[in-house]
């Protein structure tokens, strides 16, 4: 092989490489921003969120106080998003251990006290997030004689009917629920339903705990926490409530027709109160909804990843990178529409810009206000052409005129009551300028047919960029998955490489096509 055969193979090796690259790490990317960061595949999508009150009302004995209220943590089908405290005049912590808590507490506490802790829970039941803890430990179990008979025989009865511990739990709960059921009660009689199945389940070796969950009810008030039955089978574990016909749920906790939200998961007090009397506490719940965006952006601001991108950005900079975003798709259309079909432009990426004005007018008003400005900036440069200016000079003139009829024609726009025409400054000047330029030329060497032919092709490319660009979901995706700029990219690079015959050009061979 020659040399020059092996340096010409070498840049088009590079270059699939290069967009082989590209396109896996934004597709790569963009999965991770959806299935990490949660954003969701299209803009009208809307996030379901619990609000959660937790109220602690007791008594002050007068002298200090020790509020200690267990916390819930994210878990299978909800991911905690934010909470919020509300108690004056006392000092507050939190306890980052295998259970959260926050400890209240007051030097002189006397009479009536009122604590609020409030969490927003975002409910994602894809989401799997491991079990807190390890295992609880499997307790010997020491009956009396009349109970031991009777949960002999409910084990009994439970195992014929199970075969593995979740299956030999739903079994018990249904059992402890039935209230034909001689021996459940018998043994319900001296114990709770929780306690019992606790028991139970120690007893034929099974690792369990007792939980304290709530369901939620939208628009509920002043619900007490319910203690369930936390079942645990290799690195899986699900809820029971023996106490109750509602069904029980599973590892994600949105799952149920009535979603269960786990609130304590070790087993431990829900509420201490050290210095205070008649304490209690009880729960609100409200379930609303809002676009998947702001919850999104939400949990990107405390991301490291994004630390530096431009979602760390002020909002007023952001709106600006959502306009920006959409030039490399509008880059994209010119490219094909150029390689591929063969239209002849005005310019390489004016008409990119141009969209970018239709973005802020409407089609039909971007339109007519180009047509009068580049036919008025014509026929005020042919003038130009009759002084025998300098190139510089020259352009710098048809910028001041372009200015000038922008500043006319929205006068004239504000008296007419045409709003839309107000929006003319969108267009940029300097390109409108270099086009009346570009064009006046062209009619000189060209003849004013190669004008008419540009001059479509400019629109017709403008316009169907704007059609892309002015679609939400085309906004959406190019401001939220990044990773859809290097796939553009990528696909720029590959009409690039091409050499073939452009659609335009097919019209040559109609000759042929007609004599087969």
């Amino acid at each position: 092989m020659k040399p020059e055969q092996i340096h010409a193979k070498r840049p088009k090796s590079l270059l699939k490489w290069i967009i082989v690259f590209l396109l896996v790490a934004g597709t790569a990317y963009t999965l991770y921003r959806h299935y990490i960061h949660g954003i969701a595949w299209w803009p009208d999508t809307r996030q379901e969120l619990w609000d959660v009150e937790a109220r602690v009302e007791f008594d002050a004995t007068g002298g200090p106080v020790h509020v200690k209220l267990a916390l819930p943590a994210s878990q299978p089908g909800f991911i905690l998003q934010s909470e919020h405290t509300a108690s004056p005049g006392y000092g507050l912590g939190f306890d980052e251990g295998r259970q959260r808590y926050a400890d209240w507490t007051l030097r002189n506490g006397q009479g009536s006290q009122l604590l609020y802790y409030r969490a927003q829970f975002r409910v994602d039941p894809q989401r799997r997030i491991p079990q807190l803890g390890e295992p609880p430990e499997i307790r010997p179990v020491v009956w009396s004689t009349p109970l031991k008979t009777a949960a002999a025989q409910l084990l009994a009865s439970a195992y014929q009917v199970s075969s593995d511990p979740f299956s030999f739990a739903r079994a018990l709960a249904q059992r402890l629920q039935n209230p034909d059921n001689q021996n459940a009660r018998l043994l319900l009689s001296e114990l709770s339903p929780v306690e019992a199945m606790l028991r139970l389940l120690n007893q034929a070796d099974f690792h369990a705990r007792e939980v304290h969950g709530l369901r939620l009810e939208d628009g509920r008030r002043r619900q007490p926490v319910q203690s369930l039955v936390q079942v645990f089978s290799g690195n899986e574990w699900r809820l029971f409530d023996p106490s109750s016909s509602q069904p029980s749920a599973t590892t994600s906790g949105s799952d149920a027709k009535v979603p269960l939200l786990l609130w304590e998961q070790l087993g431990g007090p829900v509420l201490e109160v050290v210095g205070g009397k008649n304490s209690s506490v009880t729960f609100s719940m409200l379930k609303t909804s809002e676009p998947a965006t702001a919850s999104s952006n939400t949990r990107m601001a405390s991301d490291a990843l994004l630390s530096l991108s431009i979602h760390s950005l002020p909002i007023a900079e952001q709106s600006v990178f959502k306009t920006l975003l959409l030039l490399p798709l509008g880059a994209l259309i010119v490219v094909a529409l150029r390689v591929l079909v063969g239209l002849k432009t005005s310019g390489t990426f004016m008409p990119v810009l141009i969209a970018l004005a239709f973005l802020q007018m409407s089609i039909l008003t971007g339109l007519i206000t180009f047509l009068l400005v580049v036919g008025a900036g014509l026929l005020l440069r042919q003038t130009l052409a009759n002084l025998n200016l300098l190139l510089v000079a020259r352009v710098s003139a048809v910028i001041v005129c372009v200015v000038g009829l922008v500043s006319l024609f929205s006068v004239l726009s504000f008296h007419l009551d045409i709003e839309s025409g107000l929006k003319m400054t969108f267009f940029p000047m300097i390109i409108l300028a270099w086009t009346i330029e570009r064009m006046s030329i062209l009619w000189e060497e060209e003849g004013p047919h190669e004008v008419l032919v540009q001059g479509f092709g400019s629109l017709m490319t403008a316009t169907l960029a704007w059609a892309a660009m002015d679609l939400s979901v085309m906004r959406y995706w190019m401001f939220n998955f990044l990773g859809l700029q290097l796939i553009v990219l990528a696909l720029i690079l590959m009409l690039g490489s091409y050499t073939g015959y452009r659609l335009s050009e097919l019209r040559r061979f109609a000759p042929l096509r007609n004599n087969d």
